[in-house]
């Protein structure tokens, strides 16, 4: 029966014995092993250190792993959170300057879906209309540019009469048909991902183009600041309530002026007073010109659209807890009418005095 060859284990134990005891028969005494057996075993290893030392018959060079050091990478990605963490700080209130004394008035337009066949477009291109023809009226959005349908949903591209190719025209056309205030993405804008064709369209939008929300910092020739969040929704839903977001936030510490969103297709509104500072904020949902909604029947939701587009007029003459700081209005063509108005009126009193 021939010997089982013996492993690395044993051959480097048996050289170990050996280095400690002295000897071989002073070895094999302490471990207990036959002398013949631990020689065989020192032979062994000794042959393979022997084998292991040998001049190789080649030399190979070694050769590059492709890897950037991870120093340059700690670097880099300092910097890039330095250049992050910078654009996030810029964000957190954007400073917008008013360049015009006076009241001016905001038409905070609810989700477009401007290829939607339910859109009612009458009405948003009116309202546009209003917005470009009245001094001081400026335009904004909550979201929801187009259907931008994806994965699955995209089958729904076979039930409108508007092909993706056609709807991102309308949004360009949309986006370039008045200066924004700011334009929020919501999540059907979203849904296009990275290289989303509507930043280059908004590049020559003035004011900011932020995914979900922005909040902004309106300052006005007298000193004035007035703030504004505006977001796609507000976290929070309440079977009670429409505006229930909104009014969340106000009362949980957003200590803003005007606080407006979309995205469920309803329209509520709300005053509250924070009592601390006397801060009046307005809560405003605004419910979008999807009018006709196919998903809305098949789920049997009510039918809680009041208005689409809201409007806020700001008269920078009065403070924080005063009523008239802002009024809140829910016709367009009606609120242009009303700032035209304020505007003639504070025109009148500045002559005056």
């Amino acid at each position: 029966m021939a010997t089982p060859p013996i492993s690395e284990a044993e051959a480097r134990e048996a050289l170990a014995a050996v280095e400690k005891y002295g000897s071989v028969a002073a070895a094999s005494v302490a471990m207990g092993m036959p002398r013949t057996t631990l020689q065989s075993r020192v032979r062994s290893a000794k042959a393979r250190e022997m084998a292991f030392s040998a001049k190789p018959t080649f030399t190979a060079p070694i050769l590059p792993d492709g890897e950037v050091p991870i120093e340059e990478i700690i670097d880099r990605l300092c910097r890039g959170y330095g250049k992050r963490a910078e654009a996030e700080d810029a964000r957190r209130l954007i400073p917008v300057t008013i360049n015009r004394e006076g009241p001016i008035g905001i038409v905070h337009i609810g989700d477009p879906h401007v290829d939607d066949d339910g859109c009612n477009w009458p009405l948003l291109r009116k309202h546009l209309d209003v917005i470009r023809k009245t001094d001081c009226l400026l335009g904004a959005t909550v979201g929801d540019l187009q259907n931008s349908w994806i994965g699955r949903l995209a089958r729904l591209y076979g039930n409108q009469e508007t092909s993706a190719r056609t709807a991102w025209r309308l949004v360009e056309w949309f986006v370039r048909s008045i200066p924004w205030l700011y334009i929020v993405k919501g999540n059907h804008d979203m849904w296009a991902g990275n290289g989303d064709p509507l930043d280059w369209m908004a590049r020559s939008v003035p004011g900011p183009v932020e995914p979900w929300g922005c909040r902004i910092d309106l300052r006005f020739p007298n000193g004035r600041g007035v703030r504004v969040n505006a977001r796609h929704d507000f976290s929070g839903h309440s079977m009670w309530s429409t505006v229930h977001g909104p009014v969340k936030a106000a009362t949980m510490g957003w200590r803003d002026h005007i606080l407006t969103c979309g995205h469920k297709h309803t329209s509520g509104y709300a005053v509250l007073k924070d009592p601390s500072t006397g801060l009046v904020s307005h809560a405003i949902r605004v419910g979008g010109y999807k009018q006709i909604d196919d998903y809305g029947k098949e789920l049997g939701l009510p039918n809680q659209n009041i208005f689409p587009s809201a409007v806020t007029v700001i008269d920078p003459r009065f403070e924080d807890d005063d009523p008239r700081l802002v009024t809140t209005l829910f016709d367009v063509e009606e609120g242009a009418e009303y700032l035209t108005w304020r505007r003639r009126k504070a025109e009148k009193g500045s002559r005056a005095a």
